[in-house]
């Protein structure tokens, strides 16, 4: 912990360490504190921004996709001159534009089976910001076998849903035992998603990853909050823990991210 904050700190900080609940020791622990962001687009774009300004002291940033034009819409921290860069050099650019505190790592690379528990094993909390459920059940598999908490966040059209897991049960296969069958799920590009409904589900990803980094207040998890744009609300439906969870379940299955499969269904790795 780094209590000791110079001036430019103490300046840039001052909103936070006037907080009785956050003062300097809660800045310090958000200094302090790593973040793997799983996911440069529209979940990560308001995670990245967020997490920054309030003085995450290191972030990676995985994503092995280029700005396209038509992702401005929606993914804030990338500008028109950054199409066709890969986005974790303009989320880097970005990052270190607003704050000089925050190092960043790129990892330009899409997450897989062989490098997922090594870089979860870098951080201490995760975002999973994907937008496809081979990269959803990747990330909950490595944080769950690894204790890492992890927030969840997902959108479509007008949803979005948002729930936080600590790495104890339960965990996303509680939730969803299996990927839906292929092409029964729609994606942004072929359904669309309302421009600013990845900004309301990123920020409260960044405000559970705040809290966790802190160690404040209680988080989502248990809980997970389904949004509706379109009728702006808000349902908050619980989380149980499923014993017969391959992961977290009385008897798992899966030991490690090499024992299930990320392809099709997402369910135990063929032998």
């Amino acid at each position: 912990m780094r209590p000791d904050l110079d001036p430019e700190q103490l300046d840039r900080y001052s909103r936070h360490i006037i907080m009785n609940d956050v003062g300097p020791e809660g800045q310090a622990a958000l200094l302090d504190t790593d973040v793997l962001v799983v996911g440069a687009g529209g979940l990560g774009a308001p995670v990245l921004q967020y997490l920054a300004a309030a003085g995450i002291g290191r972030l990676g940033i995985v994503d092995d996709d280029t700005v396209e034009r038509s992702n401005l819409q929606r993914q804030v921290i990338h500008g028109d001159d950054d199409v066709g860069r890969p986005k974790v050099d303009s989320a880097a650019e970005f990052v270190t534009g607003l704050n000089p505190d925050v190092s960043v790592d790129r990892h330009e690379l899409r997450l897989a089976r062989e490098n997922a528990a090594d870089l979860v094993a870098d951080y201490d909390i995760v975002v999973d910001a994907s937008d496809n459920f081979a990269t959803r059940f990747l990330v909950n598999d490595a944080c769950t076998l690894s204790n890492t908490p992890f927030s969840h966040g997902a959108i479509f059209q007008f949803e979005g849903q948002v729930t936080t897991f600590s790495g104890d049960s339960p965990c996303y296969r509680c939730l969803f035992p299996e990927a839906p069958p292929e092409g029964t799920v729609p994606d942004c590009a072929t359904a669309g998603v309302l421009g600013v409904l990845p900004g309301t589900i990123g920020c409260m990803q960044a405000t559970e990853v705040v809290k966790l980094a802190m160690d404040y207040g209680e988080t989502l998890e248990g809980r997970l909050i389904a949004y509706d744009a379109a009728e702006m609300s808000f349902e908050e439906i619980p989380v149980a823990a499923n014993p017969d969870c391959p992961v977290c379940g009385d008897d798992p299955a899966i030991a490690s991210v090499a024992d299930a499969s990320y392809e099709g269904r997402c369910s135990l790795a063929e032998d």
